[in-house]
């Protein structure tokens, strides 16, 4: 089955909403979300999770199956983080927490093929079609194809986001908003004027360079902030908010068995 990818879609200019997957990391979740869940993709978190890449190719399977893009997020340590992702199918990877431009660029370097890039060749993937695909051919669908997400996160970041947002190779950037309140001494308010004022620029950033970007988001007011800021990519739900919202909604349908 053909999947339009995140990135096709960004692309084209359209908004588009994903889940995040981290605490529950289940086949069977991400097939109910496909089914019900009214979504263009699924990011799998690497970063605060203990994932393995097993199975992490898994739940990249699910997504398949179920019509749904999947990229993945990494801390930047090494070569091998960052590059798996793709080996297991998934379309990109979100690089969590950098704070300078030469991690940015060592990043894409792992993430893309010569003479872009210093990625290992193998073609006995999803993403090579096992084998059958041409090694010219995959290197340079690759190279095309998968996306680098930059997550933006930290102060350090939001000062050289302009650095960021002009490396070739980076297609989008991530607004981090736990993060990044956090970072600027307003945890837990994203709408707070200081962090609106980063992610001004960061959006800014972003349109420079011809860039798209999203946002993780717990409130619809926020979520629309971002889109007025030309925000078109949109984290609303990870897997444990959808398990709490349905444990606040069964107690509102059984308001006498819980009082």
């Amino acid at each position: 089955m053909s999947i339009k990818t995140l990135k096709q879609k960004l692309a084209e200019g359209l908004d588009v909403r994903v889940m995040a997957v981290s605490s529950f990391p289940s086949p069977k979740l991400i097939e109910v979300a496909g089914k019900f869940g009214d979504l263009d993709g699924v990011w799998i978190d690497q970063e605060h999770s203990g994932l393995p890449n097993q199975e992490l190719e898994l739940l990249l399977l699910a997504c398949r199956a179920s019509g749904l893009d999947a990229f993945a997020r990494v801390a930047p340590t090494d070569y091998a983080t960052v590059m798996r992702p793709m080996e297991g199918g998934a379309s990109g990877v979100m690089i969590a927490q950098v704070r300078s431009v030469a991690e940015v660029v060592q990043a894409v370097r792992w993430m893309k093929y010569s003479p872009l890039g210093e990625r290992g060749m193998f073609l006995g993937n999803y993403e090579a079609e096992f084998g059958t695909k041409s090694a010219a051919e995959h290197v340079a669908d690759s190279n095309r194809d998968r996306w680098t997400i930059i997550q933006i996160e930290t102060a350090e970041a939001v000062d050289c986001v302009e650095g960021i947002a002009s490396v070739d190779g980076v297609d989008c950037l991530f607004v981090g908003p736990s993060d990044l309140s956090n970072n600027l001494g307003k945890p837990g308010n994203p709408m707070d004027p200081h962090v609106l004022k980063a992610i001004e620029r960061i959006a800014s950033a972003a349109k420079a360079n011809g860039k798209s970007w999203g946002v993780l988001s717990k409130t619809e007011d926020f979520a629309l902030k971002c889109r007025e800021l030309g925000c078109q990519l949109f984290s609303i739900a990870g897997d444990l908010d959808y398990v709490n919202r349905g444990i606040s909604a069964t107690k509102l349908l059984f308001p006498s068995f819980f009082k």
